[in-house]
């Protein structure tokens, strides 16, 4: 008995010293996680359920070079309910005026409002949404309402604010005001002026604590942020409203009379370089047209009959030829290793001048001279081309910007064909803003500037930063060789392949351009025009320069030529902008005499010398506008009825007065 007490004795001691054991463990363990670690799981603690949320800051506003919103940032509010946070009392007497108060401002009915908030109540939701998509001023009208304008912690409210981004012009230029997003995967891109200039658009993010509830759902710790966000700074683009519209909706027009695949337009000013109007419209599967693409930039493409200004500008500066050379057209075809080059006239133009060419838009006459010119080294011909900045990308800041294309004749791929190919249009990429950027070198007397998009960036009244005028060749070619190119240009208008485009109201000058694609389609070749119209205006003192592209026009009815598809296009922004501009007439002989008016003056001058004294004049037969001049020099107050000459008066001739008499004169 004695052996079975002492081993059940030994058991106990032994059970306490495991338990002491375990106690002197939980304690070290305590004393490790309240000293040791303590800051680490309070820090994990609080990450877990107390955290900062970003509040993105408002983006700047992209302004028009008039002034007008293109891009601008709203603040949009979602309101919750935390039905637990007030006391029952103060809920009970809230309740029914916060529902009262809720439906003249959301549209709903009361009882619809008390019964949901109640529910909210009883099922203790700690997130109820309230509303959504708010201004900010519902959301400060939301904040006074009864139960809610007693905060966070004692009404309940949860506020959550973001930003979205708006275009209050809608589509119009929307690819190139560009986005910002952020991808599936986290990152950001985007296009246009949005993301080409976000380091000065975006701000500063802010920061919000937040704290979490029930349901894996955070609601705001307190009212106030903790780190208030920072708007970004305003864009000012180069874009006129105005003239965007105008030119919108002119190849709008244009893309749906000849049912194209897509187009673009864009207007240069000329001296600057800055991008008053760019339209990219692109069909879509309703047969409607939008904004899809930025081919003005984007899309680098054979350009056609356009490129032929360069291989006039080159033979005039090379000397290889002039305006007046001679070529004979051979009928409208030339072979060059067995592959014809053809006029669009058929049987050719017979034997004319360089210039006459270039204004018919001869292929045969442009290749001709060319190729007689170059043939020998064509590497003079294509430096002439890389010299003016044609193989090169403009090194635009909105991204996506095609690569033009020249071959070179160091190339391995250059052929017997590549020089009178190039010599119209083909062979060679080249963007319309790259084309269009050429154009205005000439219009702009040889001084090629870049492209510009934005012309300064603002905080409110101050300039942050200006873009200047930035020169990329201060002189393409010689003065002499601009002269010639002009008349040429001009000449392509009033009598060459634009004709259909002249008008006596209002100069322009440019050049027409088709050019032929294939497209490997269904398993076979589709063919398929590219009709552009490239140019200035006015003729004798550009101000804007504008190209005008046009992708795949209906050819059911033969009628894919650039002077009919884009040219249109061309002359209604042109049309428009005279139309609407002010007039700067002259005015001529300011400073003839005019016999019966200076009689008039006359007898008017002898009238009022004789009145030294205080009478009434005789004013009959005098003109209103006379008479009431005599006599309010005179001090009195005049009436006139009716109009011309004065046939009554109502205080009679060699009466006195006094200042501020009144007399009514009535006229015949």
């Amino acid at each position: 008995m004695a052996v079975d007490d002492k081993q059940i004795s030994y058991r106990i001691y032994l059970v306490a010293f495991v338990i002491f054991l375990m106690a002197v463990a939980i304690t070290i363990k305590l004393t490790n996680i309240q000293w040791v670690e303590g800051d680490y799981y309070r820090k994990l603690a609080k990450e877990r359920t107390v955290k900062n949320f970003i509040i993105p800051s408002n983006k700047g506003n992209i302004y028009s070079a008039d002034g007008s919103l293109l891009a601008t940032s709203i603040p949009n509010y979602i309101i919750r309910f935390d039905a637990v946070a007030p006391k029952e009392e103060v809920f009970t007497k809230n309740v029914q005026a916060l529902a009262d108060s809720l439906s003249v401002l959301l549209g709903k009915p009361s009882g619809k409002f008390e019964s949901e908030l109640r529910q909210a109540r009883a099922t203790e939701n700690r997130y109820f949404l309230v509303a959504r998509d708010l201004s900010f001023t519902q959301y400060m009208k939301i904040k006074s309402f009864p139960l809610f304008n007693l905060g966070a912690n004692k009404g309940g409210i949860i506020t959550e604010q973001k930003t979205i981004r708006e275009h209050p012009i809608g589509k119009i230029a929307e690819r190139t005001i560009g986005y910002e997003r952020v991808t599936p995967s986290g990152s950001k891109d985007g296009k246009g002026i949005e993301w080409a200039f976000r380091k000065y658009l975006n701000g500063k993010d802010g920061k919000i604590l937040k704290q979490k509830i029930a349901k894996g759902q955070w609601k705001p710790i307190r009212d106030v942020n903790e780190v208030d966000p920072q708007d970004g700074y305003d864009v000012i683009s180069t874009i006129d409203v105005y003239i965007q519209d105008i030119a919108h909706h002119a190849l709008l027009k244009q893309l749906e009379i000849f049912d194209a695949n897509h187009g673009c337009v864009v207007v240069m000013e000329t001296k600057t370089g800055y991008i008053k109007a760019i339209s990219n419209l692109g069909k879509d599967t309703d047969g409607s047209y939008f904004e899809t693409t930025n081919y003005a930039i984007a899309e680098a493409h054979e350009p056609g009959s356009t490129y032929k200004l360069a291989d006039l500008m080159t033979l005039l500066e090379d000397k290889k030829a002039d305006t007046s050379t001679v070529y004979d057209s051979k009928g409208g075809t030339i072979i060059y290793s067995g592959k014809k080059v053809r006029d669009s006239h058929d049987g050719g133009y017979g034997k004319i001048s360089l210039a006459r060419g270039f204004e018919l838009s001869s292929n045969t006459v442009l290749v001709q001279s060319v190729y007689n010119a170059y043939k020998d080294n064509p590497s003079q011909f294509v430096n002439h081309l890389n010299g003016y900045g044609l193989n090169k990308p403009l090194g635009l800041p909105i991204k996506g910007e095609g690569k033009p294309y020249i071959p070179q004749s160091s190339d391995k791929n250059w052929s017997n064909i590549s020089l009178p190919w190039m010599a119209f249009g083909y062979g060679v990429l080249i963007t319309p803003l790259q084309t269009l950027t050429y154009y205005n070198a000439v219009a702009n007397n040889g001084v090629m500037v870049k492209p510009q998009f934005v012309s300064e960036i603002k905080e409110w009244n101050k300039t942050i930063k200006k873009y200047d005028t930035e020169i990329i060749n201060p002189k393409v070619c010689s003065s002499e060789t601009i002269l010639k190119l002009k008349e040429v240009l001009k000449n392509v208008v009033k009598r060459g392949t634009g004709s259909k485009l002249y008008s006596k109201e209002f100069s322009m000058a440019g050049k027409t351009g088709t050019a032929q694609a294939n497209y490997a389609k269904n398993g076979g070749v589709e063919k398929h025009y590219i009709s552009s119209f490239v140019g200035y205006f006015p003729a004798d003192t550009p101000k804007y320069s504008c190209i005008v592209v046009v992708h795949e026009p209906n050819t059911s009815n033969n009628n894919y030529y650039g002077a009919d598809v884009a040219g249109p296009v061309f002359k209604r922004i042109a049309q428009k902008i005279f139309t609407d501009a002010p007039s700067t007439n002259e005015i001529k002989n300011l400073n003839k005499k005019n016999v019966k008016q200076d009689k008039d003056y006359t007898n008017y001058y002898a009238k009022i010398s004789k009145q030294k004294a205080k009478v009434i004049p005789n004013l009959k037969g005098m003109s209103g506008m006379d008479a009431l001049s005599l006599l309010g020099n005179l001090g009195l107050k005049v009436k006139i009825t009716g109009v011309g000459k004065v046939k009554t008066q109502s205080i009679q001739p060699g009466q006195n007065f006094n200042k501020n008499t009144f007399i009514t004169l009535e006229l015949s």
